[in-house]
């Protein structure tokens, strides 16, 4: 598995890299095609619906290590193109009709539907139970209203996962969500809009951001947009389930989230090794310098903690455990990341400052890590702190 996508992250990814984060490019055709044709879509995806999820451990595992590898290539192009699909095949399994199963699990595996996840909303991030856009019943479908944002992939996606409110009693909560998969026409460039016969409205416009490009993350607004019925994940069993399906797929986002940050740290450490071993100052290579090896074998460390902690984690989750370590490792790996690819960058000197080199991307591109997936802050109160609180009063 891993010489399989570290082998495709250096043929195609790569190559690709810079000019995409510079001029703020869609990601290119031919990596999302061979991805697909190396089985990337499918990791996740059980057997029995064309994918290449067998049941085991080795799942888990298989899908850390091909995300660790694909971020060494980009993050942006590479180890997050794969986790959306992740999201919305995780939350299928657990809860979708065996129709629905058939329907978009093998066209995920397959890669010929690319998913868009949405869940934040301009005044609802990790407040997932306040959502507010909403999805009224009409006829044999529903009716979505209001806005999503940071919607990644939104815009070259074929289906958008929705979690929406189909209770309007904002009271009770996150039992008032349901997830939806909308479908929709891929589109590139940096803004959509697509209307409905009857006069539905499905808006987008790309968010501009400082690093972690390509994929491009979306605002979107609803007005009166119709989804079938048969689109709601589960059919009328699935009603109020949303919270926990989405949760289903986002522990595991967690981890995978670690495992990106695990690939952009190998990335930055081997830029910032080779620059340190050519680069003389004063003499001597930046490599002999006392302070610099000290650095490198801090920067070594964190790395191989963060990779053998995600392993077990992956381990973890495959006998149906770890929630809460996904959450551990995915708040302090990402943390990492972000000292790990600002020593590379200072190895560097100035020239770590420089767009010309692939180094500066690799620190725009961890700072990201720390706000998706669960904002540390969110993490460490009110999961992390909460749910170590609840197994000391339980002990």
């Amino acid at each position: 598995m891993r010489e399989t996508f570290h082998r495709f992250a250096e043929d195609l990814v790569r190559p690709a890299a810079e000019h995409v984060h510079r001029t703020n490019a869609d990601v290119p055709e031919e990596i999302i095609s061979g991805l697909a044709e190396i089985g990337g879509f499918g990791l996740s995806v059980p057997e029995e619906y064309d994918g290449m999820a067998a049941g085991g451990e080795s799942d888990y595992l298989g899908m850390v290590v091909a995300t660790e590898e694909l971020s060494w290539g980009s993050l942006g192009l590479g180890g997050s193109l794969i986790t959306r699909p992740e999201i919305l095949t995780r939350a299928i399994v657990k809860g979708g009709t065996e129709e629905q199963k058939q329907r978009w699990l093998p066209k995920i595996a397959s890669g010929e539907l690319m998913v868009g996840v949405m869940v934040t909303e301009p005044d609802f991030g990790s407040d997932v139970a306040g959502l507010g856009v909403t999805a009224t019943p009409d006829g044999d479908g529903w009716r979505i209203n209001g806005v999503k944002t940071w919607a990644t992939f939104a815009g070259r996606a074929n289906v958008l996962m929705l979690l929406a409110r189909t209770n309007p009693d904002r009271s009770v909560g996150h039992k008032g969500l349901s997830i939806f998969v909308v479908d929709k026409e891929p589109e590139e460039g940096h803004a959509f809009k697509f209307t409905q016969d009857d006069g539905g409205v499905m808006d987008g416009r790309a968010i501009d951001t400082i690093g972690y490009r390509g994929m491009h993350s979306y605002e979107v607004s609803f007005d009166n947009w119709y989804v079938p019925g048969e689109n709601l994940v589960g059919g009328e069993e699935g009603l109020g389930k949303g919270f926990y399906l989405q949760m289903e797929g986002f522990e595991n986002g967690r981890l995978q989230t670690a495992a990106r940050a695990v690939g952009l740290m190998e990335a930055a450490f081997g830029a910032g090794l080779e620059y340190a071993q050519e680069r003389n100052v004063f003499g001597r290579s930046v490599f002999d310098y006392e302070l610099s090896k000290v650095k490198i074998a801090r920067m070594a460390m964190l790395i191989q903690a963060g990779r053998q902690f995600a392993y077990s984690v992956a381990r973890q989750m495959a006998r149906g455990e770890g929630a809460l370590e996904a959450s551990m490792v995915k708040a302090y790996v990402c943390r990492a990341a972000e000292w790990v690819t600002r020593e590379a960058m200072q190895l560097h000197g100035g020239m770590g400052y420089a767009e010309e080199f692939p180094v500066s991307r690799y620190f725009v591109d961890a700072r990201v890590l720390s706000i998706f997936e669960g904002a540390d802050e969110t993490l460490c109160l009110r999961v992390i702190a909460r749910r170590l609180a609840e197994q000391a009063l339980s002990a």
